[in-house]
């Protein structure tokens, strides 16, 4: 048991010693948004996907090509546009001809074939092409015809949105927002924060980032994530939080009956449950509380949460509205 514990202590040591390189690493060409840099970190050791929202000009793409490079991964861009189709994310079948001359079926995969796939103002396309993301984020693969292709470890996919209001965009579909583990905002950058920008990108020298994780070092990361135990009382909590989102629920705030039209998904609770244990390991502990919880069940249900049209029309915000939920939930069960 002693032995098992200095493993443990020693693992995440060295998880907290790789984070602190990658967030030093990042930080040379990102300013500022700490907590987005983290959260996008958290999607990609978690295993699964990130969307950042912000107008544009706020550096979403460059955060997300920033840390490409400095994870050493397989990088592709996706710029999404209202004429793009499914087939142009996915790849397609071609009819090539051998040395023979034979002709024969061969199939030309998509940029959806990388490690990190950046999906650039994803809600400027169709919500048809929106969707051929879908069997992707999910299970990592993708059919074409009869085939399916699977696609390599780790895969995540990082996309961008304009706020909605924006002109010339689609609503993601709900289906499609269940897949992200976290929706986070990027905001207007700080007085200081936007001195350091013009500092670093209207000199001589642009800042770049450097390798400093390779992708068998993010596998287990990734691994020891999901190592990382939960005392019941935490995922009671948890599971607790997920039934207060939902309208039809018994103990439902009288403000969720009223403005909610659905909750969020088990999906939900998963990724509050893995971005607490990352949230532990950023600060040295093996375990999750209760607290690390509330830290991330902001970014990881606000887009789980859908508003009906009162709603929409009194102008709720879903971000306000969870944590009055989370102030309100106690911590231990009746």
């Amino acid at each position: 048991m002693a032995e098992e514990k200095k493993e443990s202590r020693k693992a995440v040591k060295e998880f907290q010693k790789k984070i602190g390189t990658l967030r030093e690493e990042v930080g040379k060409v990102v300013v500022g948004n700490r907590e987005v840099v983290d959260g996008v970190v958290t999607c990609m050791l978690a295993g699964s996907h990130a969307l950042l929202e912000g107008v544009p000009g706020l550096g979403k793409t460059l955060l997300v090509r920033t840390l490409a490079s400095a994870v050493q991964l397989r990088f592709s861009r996706i710029q999404f546009t209202p004429d793009m189709m499914p087939a142009d994310i996915l790849g397609t079948t071609v009819i090539d001809e051998n040395e023979t001359g034979e002709r024969m079926f061969s199939f030309r995969e998509g940029p959806v074939f990388a490690n990190i796939v950046l999906a650039d103002e994803i809600n400027r396309a169709t919500p048809k092409t929106q969707s051929a993301l879908l069997e992707a984020m999910q299970e990592q693969r993708v059919t074409i015809g009869n085939t399916t292709h699977h696609l390599q470890k780790p895969f995540f996919v990082l996309a961008t949105q304009n706020p909605l209001e924006s002109e010339g965009t689609y609503p993601l579909p709900e289906a499609q927002l269940d897949r992200f583990f976290f929706k986070l905002h990027v905001d207007y950058p700080s007085r200081d924060d936007l001195h350091s920008i013009l500092d670093r990108t209207t000199g001589e020298k642009t800042p770049e980032a450097e390798p400093v994780l390779d992708q068998t070092g993010i596998i287990q990361m990734q691994k020891l994530v999901r190592e990382v135990p939960v005392s019941r009382s935490v995922q009671d909590y948890a599971v607790r939080l997920i039934q207060a989102t939902h309208p039809q629920h018994k103990d439902a705030d009288p403000d969720v009956k009223r403005f909610v039209n659905f909750g969020s998904s088990p999906r939900g609770a998963q990724a509050l449950l893995l971005a607490a244990k990352i949230t532990a390991l950023y600060e040295g502990r093996f375990a999750p509380g209760i607290e690390d919880v509330k830290k991330v069940a902001v970014p990881a249900l606000r887009h789980r949460v859908l508003l009906n049209f009162e709603g929409e029309a009194e102008g709720v915000k879903t971000d306000q509205l969870l944590q009055r939920i989370i102030k309100k939930l106690p911590e231990s069960a009746k």
